[in-house]
């Protein structure tokens, strides 16, 4: 696999989590009540707290899976970058006009 192939992925992978937590942000803003319905004639809305619950429950489970693959995948590209850089004879940029001038 190339490193341009995993840069994307990695892209991917950290829009889509910034997506998913956006949207779990605008969820809770604009459905979660702070008062816990338990008084009589409320049972439909302690139906709808609990079910937005475990909605936000599973976005949760999501966001930290999806952020911690991220991370990895970014750790490993840093590190990846960091030791081809280390190991390279030749530091700098690969300069086309200074790879193809005549030698002096």
């Amino acid at each position: 696999m190339s490193a341009t192939f995993i840069l994307s992925v990695w892209i991917v992978l950290g829009a889509a989590t910034l997506v998913l937590a956006i949207y779990r942000r605008v969820l809770a803003t604009h459905q979660e009540e702070d008062v816990i319905h338990l008084a009589p004639g409320e049972e439909g809305e302690i139906a709808k707290q609990t079910s937005l619950a475990h909605r936000l429950t599973a976005i949760d489970h999501w966001g930290i899976t999806m952020t911690v693959i991220t991370a990895i995948i970014g750790i490993g590209l840093a590190s990846a970058y960091l030791y081809q850089a280390w190991d390279s004879p030749n530091p700098g940029p690969n300069n086309f006009y200074r790879m193809n001038s005549p030698a002096k």
